[in-house]
């Protein structure tokens, strides 16, 4: 049995209250927040306190959940470390790649479990995509380009301020990018990052970041909170994935998609031209009838609670851990590269 506490009780430490009443293998001991308002709906069987010190207290507690605002989370992590709790991090890990290694320097000076929550790994549009590059039914692929397009623009609460570690690139950014390179294989080369503010005065909320990996493959992440279109629901979210036996896409969360290919190639680019909108063409008119021909995504059944099943069985000593902090740090190190990138207007050699 797992025992948790959660330090920062706000939207993010809610919910992981809620999933770890869903499990079997795990309850909630206490939770902790400063601002006492959050506590308010708490259950009876479970403490509540207003300083973490008071929380990591409970000998009963073995592992802790960190949902503070990021610009806490080293501070938090060095006190859960020194009570001997293993931890669960909430992301973004921390403000930079210097101050995570300071962490895993910590946890692993302590003798606990260090892993940081992940989630977006178990998003099943993700998965689909990651099921067809890794089944390589398409070839050697060259491109894959993954977006998150939204219309609100403004951001929230605590996300506002930078010294608090707000902004997209630290928001969504970081699930974007650790699905790129957890899915890539190979070195990441080089990165060119373009991020802005465009409508939030102090914090990002556009970034299209370009990676070269030495697999030879070109990775895009592109974000946007301020993307309008009038026929589009509240969020736009595409995959695409280009290899030399064919293309696939996903669109959306739920996500709907197909793996495209040709009848046959060309040798040479037809003779016959044809009349667009836009003027002749012989590259790129409509295809003939038959020439694509489409199949279907492959099945995966994921949910963001897999997380918690595959922390579970890391703690049982069956499988190893999943999000490993050398993976993470790999990752805020690339935070660091796009931010150096977007400011200096140039490529960055990463690894």
């Amino acid at each position: 049995m797992l025992n948790f506490g959660i330090i920062g009780y706000g939207f993010m430490g809610q919910t992981h209250g809620d999933t770890i009443k869903k499990l079997d293998y795990a309850a909630l001991l206490a939770v902790c927040d400063i601002n006492k308002d959050q506590l308010k709906d708490v259950s009876e069987d479970v403490k509540t306190f207003l300083r973490a010190d008071e929380l990591l207290a409970v000998k009963e507690i073995d592992t802790v959940i960190i949902a503070v605002p990021n610009h806490l989370h080293l501070e938090m992590v060095k006190k859960a470390a020194a009570a001997k709790k293993n931890i669960i991090l909430e992301k973004p890990a921390a403000m930079n790649g210097t101050e995570f290694q300071e962490m895993m320097t910590v946890t692993e000076a302590a003798g606990v479990r260090f892993t940081i929550h992940h989630q977006r790994r178990w998003d099943k549009d993700y998965r689909l995509i990651k099921e067809v590059v890794d089944s390589h039914t398409l070839g050697d692929i060259f491109t894959i380009k993954n977006s998150l397009y939204g219309f609100n623009g403004n951001m929230h609460d605590w996300h506002v301020y930078p010294e608090f570690g707000g902004g997209m690139l630290y928001d969504w950014g970081v699930h974007l990018l650790d699905q790129m390179l957890w899915m890539i294989p190979g070195k990441l080369k080089t990165v060119y990052a373009d991020v802005r503010n465009v409508i939030n005065e102090n914090v990002d909320d556009y970034f299209n970041i370009q990676m070269y990996f030495d697999s030879g493959i070109t990775g895009q992440v592109e974000l946007g909170t301020y993307f309008l279109k009038d026929e589009a629901s509240w969020f736009e979210r595409h995959w695409f994935v280009g290899g030399n036996k064919g293309s696939a896409y996903v669109d959306g969360f739920n996500p709907l998609g197909k793996i495209v290919r040709t009848s046959e190639l060309l040798t040479n680019v037809p003779g016959k031209i044809t009349m667009t909108a836009a003027g002749p063409t012989r590259s790129f008119g409509p295809p003939p009838e038959g020439r694509l021909v489409t199949e279907e995504l492959p099945e995966v059944h994921v949910n963001h609670q897999m997380f918690f099943d595959h922390y579970h069985e890391y703690v049982a000593g069956k499988e190893e851990l999943t999000v490993k902090p050398e993976e993470i740090l790999r990752l805020m190190k690339l935070v660091d590269a796009i931010r150096v990138s977007a400011r200096e207007h140039r490529s960055v050699d990463f690894e």
